[in-house]
């Protein structure tokens, strides 16, 4: 049987190679952890439930953290609110979807999907997905199917997994490490699968290193229903080698996204924490050094007479007795003159950089109460030069994460029941998602006032020549105008009516 492979001479080397080529990775990893995400990251040589202590003679400063919470709240409401509608789903060409019953059925789907995300862990993965992706460039997470729910995730943080890509850069393997007892594998896997030296050992709730790994499958068989035959190989098993368990998985199951790469071969991305990094060592240091000059300044270093009696009382209130003339028992050892107030100014720009790179000022923007009355356009137009700059990464979250984690959840749910049968009309059509999310709206209301000011442009020269208005496509504009304000032109009456 092909399928039959040695997982000690294959299995194993395919995940040592995994984790070779993350290794270059893994100091900048721990570097960005110390300073920018302390609670986050599982490296080599940590356990489950191991209290990490926060080194707070490194983290003098926690703005740099609170940067990072603005940027992922404000991805999560600006993306993928669970408070609003941020997707609609539709088919390709744009007239399928309102045929008789068709839009019934995507509308039903969509309130199932919306549903399915609320009632399981999306939602909280997606919080960690954004804070992992934002100081890392990487994020990453498992979606399933579960009986109850549908679908349920299983987040990672960085360190715990390694990623691997195919010929066009797209993620493709996946390998993971993580720990369970005994009785947690006799549960996950199986009395049966367990090596036998596992079920005779005498610490039956210390923590065993297993190893998962997803893999394309080389054996895939389209007419084959065995789960072994599938696209995607799933494997588990122990640091030896012994196999745990073999399955697959019809679609990839991991969501794996990256804010920016360096060259298109790259598993593994790099984000606003990589290029704030330097400013965040700066600020600590920086921090350091007025809290020690502050320090002098309230209390100096001291030179002590030859002449005093006993100890010095530097307490208020204390007396230190000593036999002197005019001179002082004790006097500051040297004058302390720090310019407290430049300092602060200079870490309050250090501040504003590292904010900037995280983007904060136009997530608290978008959720400030004095923009709550403002328009899409208005406010992309207010900030249109970082809304230019979060395009690029915003289309990549397209494609890595929204898509991925749609497309994933629909087949999931359709497969297991979840889901109202497609009408035959649709059958074996691809399914179009329309992103309707805050932030999506601002990018296409960017284009509403260059839209605006050609109306009010062909308005101008028509009051000079009036055959010029007959050129412009009104109707045509309006459905533009309002699509890009988030409003759908399904709303609007036929105009032959």
């Amino acid at each position: 049987m092909k399928n039959n492979i040695q997982p000690k001479t294959d299995y194993l080397r395919l995940y040592g190679e995994l984790k070779s080529e993350r290794a270059t990775w893994l100091p900048a990893w721990k570097d960005l952890c110390a300073y920018l995400a302390p609670t986050r990251g599982f490296f080599d040589g940590q356990t489950p439930n191991q209290g990490r202590r926060l080194d707070h003679k490194t983290l003098l400063d926690s703005d740099p953290c609170l940067a990072v919470e603005i940027l992922s709240a404000g991805m999560m409401s600006g993306l993928t609110s669970p408070a609003r509608s941020w997707f609609d789903l539709g088919l390709a060409p744009r007239e399928l979807s309102d045929a008789p019953g068709v839009r019934e059925w995507l509308t039903e789907v969509k309130k199932r999907l919306e549903d399915a995300f609320a009632a399981s862990n999306v939602y909280s993965t997606l919080h960690m997905f954004y804070q992992e992706i934002a100081v890392f460039g990487t994020a990453a997470f498992l979606l399933e199917e579960d009986p109850q729910k549908g679908i349920r995730c299983r987040p990672f943080t960085i360190g715990e997994y390694c990623l691997g890509t195919d010929s066009l850069g797209r993620v493709n393997r996946f390998g993971r490490e993580f720990f369970l007892t005994v009785p947690q594998m006799r549960e996950a896997f199986g009395l049966e699968n367990l090596p036998p030296s596992l079920l005779v050992s005498s610490a039956p709730n210390r923590y065993h290193k297993i190893i998962h790994l997803i893999l394309p499958n080389k054996d895939y068989s389209r007419e084959c229903l065995d789960n072994r035959r599938m696209p995607y190989l799933s494997v588990y098993l122990t640091e030896s080698g012994h196999l745990l368990r073999q399955s697959g998985y019809r679609e990839f199951p991991v969501i794996a996204a990256r804010w920016e790469v360096k060259h298109a071969a790259d598993a593994y991305g790099r984000g606003p924490g990589w290029k704030c990094l330097g400013d965040v060592k700066m600020l600590q240091k920086m921090q350091k050094a007025k809290l020690v000059a502050l320090d002098k300044n309230t209390n100096p270093p001291v030179m002590v007479s030859a002449n005093v009696q006993g100890e010095v009382n530097l307490l208020p209130g204390g007396i230190t007795r000593y036999n002197g003339t005019t001179d002082a028992a004790v006097k500051p050892a040297y004058q302390v003159q720090a310019d407290l107030s430049s300092l602060e100014s200079a870490i309050s720009s250090v501040r504003s950089t590292v904010r900037a790179q995280f983007f904060a000022d136009v997530f608290l923007m978008l959720s400030a109460q004095n923009y709550s009355n403002m328009t899409a356009a208005e406010v992309a137009e207010r900030h249109q030069e970082k809304m230019l700059v979060l395009g690029p990464v915003l289309e990549r979250l397209k494609n890595e994460l929204l898509d991925p984690l749609i497309d994933r959840a629909f087949a999931l749910l359709y497969r297991q029941g979840f889901l109202p049968p497609a009408p035959e009309s649709v059958q074996g059509l691809k399914m179009k998602v329309e992103y309707v999310s805050l932030i999506a709206r601002a990018q296409k209301a960017a284009g509403l006032s260059s839209l605006v000011q050609g109306i009010n442009y062909a308005a101008t020269l028509a009051a000079a020549n009036p055959q010029i208005a007959d050129r412009v496509d009104y109707n045509r504009a309006l459905e533009e105008g309002l699509t890009a304000l988030g409003v759908a032109p399904a709303l609007l009456k036929n105009s032959e009516k």
